[in-house]
């Protein structure tokens, strides 16, 4: 992959000319050369989801109109499916995801047909975007499928059980009220808790840690019960998983139920920070976490970057640095740098900052430092 490599090059003329040669294998009648006219010109400009956008309109302006007769057709000229849930050759398969949309855009009211396209495209890749529409318009009936789905046997349309119907999908369309009523989701993950795919279970995770934004204690007691179901490390693997928001907000139970206990006995010293930096450059901090046990301690040490907003506030986001296993009276040294780079999703402002150093979730050691914006 080249080195300057974006999303958004997973849409490029190789893949428009791909799927337009397979759509006229499938259909002599396509007019396949303008179909790349229309597409291909145009993507250098766009964004990824403008590109995306784009294929999905070249479709509907170029397939029938009859949604069953284009849905044929689609399903004929999908590139072959995972045989397995090892992923190979990704990007290129991020064409099926503009196909799932004209599902979505166009099938609504054809509801069974609908959900057999997303099915098997998303052996393809995922069809965890499209089905949301789906999931907002036909809850219970849909929710009725993916129960069923939840028990196939291929790995992709399981994971499409947890992911579909995740509340805060990246790049999705929020489900209100799956994040409202979280034990509706739940119910389905209760079907994939011990999946034999780690690629599933980590869905479901990811899954859990949506609900754990606003539900906290229901995921904990939800993992509480899947850890005395199924012991072992695939289990041990899914619940840090699932509880990394909630660790990083030091939730008590959630720290326990991974073997980490509130109020660890250490101290920080030699807490050293620049004590200025300008915006793009790199933060460097370091210090010494002592252990004031007499017995071995496990310890997650995170740090926060208390950011400084709009209106001079201080708001504090908690960012992951290290797992450790403190000897008693045991010392250890640790550095870091973090990058404030010019990111767009983060808006800096020039001003006194702070950062804070945090042992299974309590906030131990505080340095204030100043961002400039020369």
């Amino acid at each position: 992959m080249a080195s300057n490599f974006q999303i958004r090059d997973v849409y490029n003329e190789k893949a428009v000319t791909g799927l337009a040669q397979r759509i006229k294998e499938a259909w002599r009648e396509f007019e396949h050369q303008e179909f790349i006219r229309f597409i291909n010109p145009n993507l250098s400009a766009l964004t990824y989801s403008e590109r995306s956008a784009l294929i999905t309109d070249g479709l509907e302006k170029y397939l029938p109109t009859d949604f069953n007769a284009a849905v044929v057709i689609l399903l004929a000229a999908q590139l072959p499916p995972y045989q397995s849930d090892i992923l190979e050759n990704t990007n290129e398969r991020f064409i099926t995801v503009p196909t799932t949309t004209f599902i979505s855009r166009n099938g609504l009211e054809h509801f069974d047909l609908s959900m057999h396209a997303l099915y098997e495209m998303t052996k393809r890749l995922s069809s965890e975007w499209a089905i949301r529409v789906f999931l907002e318009k036909y809850p219970e009936r849909s929710l009725t499928v993916l129960k069923k789905w939840a028990k196939d046997k291929n790995p992709h349309v399981r994971r499409l059980v947890s992911e579909g119907t995740r509340p805060f999908l990246p790049w999705g369309k929020r489900l209100n009220h799956f994040k409202d009523n979280p034990r509706v989701t739940i119910k389905l993950l209760n079907e994939l808790q011990n999946d034999p795919s780690e690629y599933v279970r980590r869905s479901v995770a990811n899954h859990l840690n949506d609900h754990a934004k606003n539900h906290p204690d229901l995921v904990v007691e939800t993992l509480k019960v899947w850890k005395k179901n199924h012991p072992g490390k695939n289990m041990d693997r899914l619940i840090k998983h699932a509880t990394r928001t909630l660790i990083k907000n030091g939730h008590q139970t959630a720290l326990e139920l991974i073997g980490f206990k509130k109020g660890a006995k250490i101290n920080i010293k030699n807490f050293i920070t620049d004590a200025e930096i300008k915006i793009g450059e790199q933060f460097n901090f370091s210090f010494d976490i002592i252990s004031t046990s007499q017995e071995k301690q496990k310890v997650i040490i995170d740090y926060l970057i208390y950011f400084k907003k709009s209106d001079g506030s201080l708001s504090p986001k908690v960012f992951k640095l290290t797992t450790k296993t403190l000897n008693k009276k045991e010392k250890i040294p640790l550095t870091k740098k973090h990058s404030f780079r010019v990111i767009t999703t983060r808006k800096y402002y020039a001003g006194l900052h702070k950062i804070g150093i945090q042992v299974n979730g309590e906030e131990k050691a505080t340095r204030e430092f100043m961002l400039t914006d020369q």
